[in-house]
C-alpha cells in the first residue's frame, strides 16, 4: 500500500480478489436505489451469472473510495475477475453486442445456481 492510498482500498480490493464477478452500487441485488444499479443487476441476472453486490449506500468510504480507486467518477461500477469493466453504458452496450457473455464465457465466471 502506498503512502497516499486509502485504507479502504485494501477492503475493495479483497472483494474484487475473492469474487469472480463484483458490483459497486447504489441499494442491493434485490432492492436497487437507483436505475443505473438496476439495470446493471438486470442484465447481470439476465446472463446468469453469480455476482456480489456492494451496497456504497451503505459505507461513505467505500462510496468515495471506489471512484477514487477505479477512477471513474459514477456508480454502478463492474469488476469481472479483478478487471474493471465499466458502468451502467458499456455493460449494457457490451450485453447487446454480446461482448459481456464472451468476457464471462473466456473468463469462466461462474454461473448463478
Amino acid at each position: 500500500m502506498s503512502e497516499n492510498e486509502q485504507p479502504i482500498f485494501a477492503e475493495i480490493r479483497k472483494d474484487i480478489a475473492d469474487n469472480d464477478v463484483v458490483l459497486f452500487m447504489k441499494g442491493t441485488p434485490m432492492f436497487p436505489q437507483c436505475g443505473f444499479s438496476a439495470a446493471v443487476v438486470q442484465v447481470l441476472t439476465h446472463l446468469g451469472v453469480k455476482f456480489k453486490g456492494v451496497n456504497v449506500l451503505a459505507n461513505d468510504e467505500i462510496r468515495n473510495g471506489i471512484k477514487q480507486f477505479s477512477n471513474w467518477p459514477t456508480i454502478p461500477q463492474l469488476y469481472v475477475k479483478g478487471e474493471f469493466v465499466g458502468g451502467c453504458d458499456i455493460v449494457r452496450e457490451m450485453a447487446e453486442a454480446g461482448e459481456l457473455q464472451t468476457l464471462f464465457d473466456e473468463k469462466q465466471v461462474a454461473k448463478a445456481s
